[in-house]
């Protein structure tokens, strides 16, 4: 759990029957029922920015709030901007090609950007809050995980240490362009996938890194898992930048908060760094059952991702992670 997690979980508890999924669960999204098995999911996600054009920065933006919708197996509606910027810089085209950035994502996801609140900042910030519709039966949430479920990624990881390794100039262009790829790209036909087999748990792999976030899951599903390190795709040069330093603090305090729940057997420091990366982006993680997997994997592969099997959901002490 995060620290920011811990302060918010002392927040007075919510008493609303309409209110399906709070904070409580560390899920993606909010979900409230409309009544007549209609709900309403609502996220909100924001950064400063991860790459130097501003364009990209806005695509990578959009694309990531739009992220939280796809993981709770619901349809985007539309958006609002969230936007931080500093005046004096506004003559310089930037702030324009940042939200550009948004509206062109949301335009291909097919969500409208319906308009949104701006402040004169420092440092610039942008992101969205998205608005999505789901069948109450149909949600899924990251708290179903079951022992035997197989789990698939979608997305490789090592964005944070590439992210790192741009603003110090030490990124390879070839490095850069597949992170770029990786955030700008939609998780919308990953989710298709995983709710056409019914998929009941998933969830989106962003800040708190890979180990991070399935290590959430587990304690909330009360289950444990195993995962094989060499299954765990990586983005170009993500190993060498890691041994080179580029690794940001945010990595180094995932690793530190969940250390206590993850056996890592004899992986090296350096991998264990990398499990941790905090992601801007990421892919989906899936729990799938044994006998839907095959059907899971073959959707994804006719899709934009390339899904890994990377491990099992297994009986332990909840959230525990054995790495092998």
């Amino acid at each position: 759990m995060s620290e920011l997690t811990q302060v918010l979980r002392h927040l007075i508890p919510l008493e609303d029957p309409n209110a399906l999924i709070d904070l409580s669960t560390g899920d993606d999204a909010a979900v409230y029922s409309l009544g007549e098995g209609r709900a309403l999911v609502v996220t909100l996600d924001f950064f400063t920015p991860v790459v130097d054009d501003p364009y990209d920065f806005g695509c990578i933006a959009a694309t990531n709030a739009l992220s939280d919708i796809y993981a709770m197996g619901a349809k985007p509606l539309f958006a609002l901007n969230l936007f931080g910027f500093p005046r004096e810089l506004l003559g310089k085209g930037w702030a324009e090609e940042i939200l550009r950035g948004g509206f062109e994502v949301a335009t291909a996801a097919g969500v409208p950007v319906m308009g949104g609140h701006s402040v004169d900042d420092r440092e610039p910030k942008y992101g969205m809050v998205v608005v999505g519709e789901v069948q109450e039966d149909a949600i899924v949430t990251n708290s179903d995980a079951r022992e035997g479920d197989n789990l698939v990624l979608t997305k490789p990881i090592g964005t944070g240490i590439i992210t790192t390794a741009i603003k110090a100039n030490q990124a390879s262009s070839a490095s850069i362009d597949a992170a770029i790829c990786s955030m700008t790209t939609l998780n919308r036909e990953s989710a298709q996938a995983m709710t056409e087999v019914g998929v009941l748990s998933a969830t989106d792999i962003t800040g708190y890194g890979l180990l991070g976030h399935l290590s959430n899951m587990l304690l909330h599903s009360k289950v444990a898992a195993e995962l094989v390190l060499e299954t765990i795709p990586l983005l170009p040069h993500v190993h060498a930048l890691a041994a080179e330093g580029q690794v940001p603090s945010g990595t180094k305090r995932n690793l530190n908060d969940i250390k206590d729940r993850i056996d890592f057997d004899s992986v090296g420091e350096l991998d264990q760094l990398i499990l941790a990366d905090a992601q801007t982006s990421g892919g989906l993680l899936i729990c799938v059952e044994e006998g839907k997997t095959a059907e899971l994997v073959k959707l994804l592969s006719n899709s934009t991702c390339q899904p890994a099997l990377i491990g099992k959901v297994i009986s332990g002490n909840p959230g525990s992670i054995k790495v092998i």
